[in-house]
């Protein structure tokens, strides 16, 4: 019989869609699992060995989350295809992992960034992810015909979970859009292009970014913290949540409640720099 850890990364490759680093790390941990029990076969594991295992790699509880859900995802592949008859790793508990606050640029700090492109493409592409607050894939994603420059609006498809959704395209950068589009002569196809006249990557997309902080002298900023300074920014001129949740194109309300806790941490800010009262005597 062929290895089962091998075959359950073929079946994340073909069914799952999992991406090389994933493939990768899930590898690695199963076949450390597998030496470290050995000459038993791995699905022979019991929960203490699992246990063991995990104990030898101390980790961040967000690793180590991610680990007891790969032993679980394992197992569960295992009963499905019939190689196990139950999961040692059913009883193991992941740890509560908090997930980071996004990074969030001030208002002058975002204006500053969208003025310091270096051609009218990158301008227009900084204007959008910032006005738009569209995902990096969705960004280099944009046909010339998904930007509604009349309606000053952009369509999405298939954004994450293959859904479509329109979202407000402000001014700003509206008017970089018909720029590109002008100069360039864009009229159908990819919106945003590479030199070789291609679809820009999501890899350019992000170079795009992190030198237009340099320039603007603002430290490492990637796509999404545009995507987060737009929502954060938008529920502080008093934007209604479920109204950003569209924008946003989020599954969950609980995901777009984050940007709640952002601003208040915003608020609370403010008021301990400027009111009188809120600064400790000494």
């Amino acid at each position: 019989m062929a290895d089962p850890v091998q075959r359950y990364l073929d079946y994340l490759r073909a069914e799952r869609g999992a991406s090389p680093h994933t493939l990768r790390a899930y590898g690695d941990e199963l076949t450390g699992l597998t030496g470290m029990i050995a000459p038993r076969p791995v699905l022979d594991a019991t929960t203490a060995d699992l246990r063991r295992w995990l104990a030898q790699g101390a980790s961040a509880p967000s690793s180590l989350a991610r680990r007891i859900s790969n032993l679980k995802g394992f197992w569960r592949w295992a009963m499905r295809e019939g190689l196990a008859a139950r999961s040692p790793a059913e009883r193991l508990r992941p740890p509560k992992v908090k997930p980071p606050l996004p990074r969030v640029l001030q208002v002058d700090e975002a204006s500053k960034l969208v003025e310091f492109p270096e051609s009218a493409r990158d301008r227009a592409l900084l204007e959008v992810a910032y006005g738009s607050g569209l995902r990096v894939s969705e960004l280099v994603a944009l046909n010339v015909d998904d930007v509604d420059l009349q309606e000053r609006v952009v369509r999405v498809r298939r954004g994450k979970g293959g859904k479509d959704r329109v979202v407000p395209l402000g001014s700003e950068a509206a008017t970089a859009v018909q720029e590109l589009v002008t100069l360039r002569g864009l009229a159908a196809g990819a919106l945003f292009l590479n030199v070789r006249g291609r679809r820009l990557s999501t890899r350019s997309a992000y170079t795009i970014v992190h030198e237009g902080a340099e320039r603007a002298g603002l430290p490492d900023v990637h796509p999404h913290a545009l995507r987060h300074s737009f929502a954060t920014h938008l529920l502080s001129a008093g934007a209604d949540i479920r109204a950003i949740q569209e924008m946003l194109g989020h599954a969950s309300l609980s995901t777009t409640q984050r940007y709640t806790q952002l601003d208040l941490e915003a608020l609370q800010r403010t008021y301990r720099a400027a009111h009188p009262h809120a600064k400790r005597r000494g």
